[in-house]
């Protein structure tokens, strides 16, 4: 068998669960390559007497890596921007086939990165940027080209999901949180999961792969979930749902929906029973219908797993000296379409909505009175009882689908009755029908 050689930067969680099944899953992985890949060089700021790498040549740099002439892949997973992108390039540059794991790097800057790669030949593959374990990308890209995919939702942050299960206990977010990060699954400043960022960076890339349009992370709709307490979680499910924190991308004829936030769904869905750390991506395509893909978001093998898959793609290709067998985001350049990313306003959905009000006469008669206004149709009200001395009640309603545009207005316009006290809280509810 002919030798393919892979150079790795960065041995953390994921790069080590990398050399770790690289190496001991040698003889097997070669068999399903066709080929002998060959760990060449590693790099790492971390100290060689903490690395089991028997005699892998070991760096500092991670352009020693990119700049050895041995190496034919080059395996990104120092995560972050700028210095990631530096080496991308670079190892462009150089001819080197790359294949990584940093999704944000691909949401980003992928456009510049894949254009940089097609003039010279070379592949970047980024399975496990999304999803962890699960091959979604090659599901989107590969196992559904027969397909117009008309949405993709997902629930691809296993931090918000770990914390919103918990949460179904009574449970504060606060408190939650601090757990999750005491268990390793959130990171001490944890605003790229809660906020909904992380997922935004791999529903970009979902978009574009299932799509066929430019990557436009920056146009993404973001909403996270610190808002969210334990009461509208407990109403939620009185009203038959379960609140997750998805993204939900949607192709439409005049542009495509590109948003995450906290969405009511249906609790008998499938999607609402997956919960702890686990991720599933939703995708509906015309010939297939509705598929989902269900496992482990993150982690050192499973992570791994995806990497090392790509790597194995990219061996057999240059072990047989190929083209590209599949294009970057699954459409070859000249059938990408120019479609933007619509603005929230545009977009439509059912709501739940948590109104605050005073006990005073007529007060459901105004809130259903500006609903009507607006064309906004109500599926089921609840009034509950007073928590409050002064008279406050929590009226918890969920809405027929409607444009987002008019629940802002409806919903500034309740919040200027005097019978409303505070914020009207809304959550999005999507059925997948």
């Amino acid at each position: 068998m002919k030798d393919v050689s892979v150079g790795i930067c960065g041995l953390g969680t994921v790069g080590g669960g990398t050399f770790n099944v690289l190496t001991r899953n040698a003889a097997l992985i070669a068999g399903r390559a066709g080929c002998n890949i060959r760990i060449t060089r590693v790099a790492s700021r971390r100290s060689r007497d903490d690395l089991a790498l028997g005699d892998v040549p070991f760096t500092t740099d991670i352009f020693d890596v990119v700049n050895d002439p041995a190496v034919d892949i080059v395996v990104e997973l120092i995560g972050g921007y700028d210095t990631a992108k530096e080496l991308v390039l670079a190892a462009i540059r150089n001819g080197k086939h790359v294949v990584t794991a940093n999704k944000a790097l691909i949401a980003v800057h992928g456009n510049e990165i894949f254009e940089a790669a097609e003039k010279a030949g070379v592949v970047v593959a980024y399975e496990a940027g999304v999803a962890g374990g699960i091959p979604v990308i090659k599901a989107v890209r590969e196992g559904m080209a027969a397909n117009r995919i008309d949405w993709i939702a997902g629930i691809i942050n296993g931090t918000g999901n770990y914390i919103l299960t918990e949460m179904r206990a009574g449970r504060e977010f606060g408190e939650v949180l601090k757990e999750a990060q005491d268990l390793g699954y959130a990171e001490a400043d944890p605003t790229f999961d809660v906020e909904g960022i992380d997922a935004a960076h791999k529903l970009t890339i979902l978009a574009s792969s299932g799509f066929g349009v430019p990557l436009q992370f920056e146009k993404a709709y973001t909403e996270g979930i610190s808002s969210i307490t334990p009461y509208d979680i407990a109403h939620a499910e009185l009203l038959g749902y379960r609140v997750k924190h998805l993204g939900i991308a949607r192709r439409r004829e005049d542009g495509i929906e590109l948003r995450v936030h906290p969405t009511l769904v249906p609790r008998s869905h499938l999607i609402a029973q997956v919960d702890g750390v686990l991720n599933a991506v939703l995708v509906d395509g015309d010939a297939v219908g509705q598929t989902m893909y269900y496992g482990p978001g993150a982690g050192d093998e499973a992570t791994a797993s995806a990497v090392i898959a790509d790597i194995v793609d990219v061996a057999r290709a240059v072990s047989i000296e190929s083209a590209l067998r599949v294009p970057y985001l699954g459409f070859h350049p000249e059938a990408m379409e120019d479609l933007g990313v619509l603005p929230m306003e545009d977009i439509q959905s059912a709501y739940y909505l948590r109104i605050q009000a005073f006990d005073h006469p007529g007060v459901l008669a105004k809130i259903a009175s500006i609903l009507s206004e607006h064309g906004i149709n109500i599926e089921s009200i609840m009034q509950k009882e007073s928590e409050f001395k002064d008279g406050r009640i929590p009226v918890i309603i969920l809405t027929h689908t409607v444009q987002e545009r008019q629940m802002n207005l409806a919903i500034e316009e309740m919040e200027a009755l005097s019978d409303i006290d505070g914020k009207v809280v809304r959550i999005r509810a999507e059925n997948f029908n």
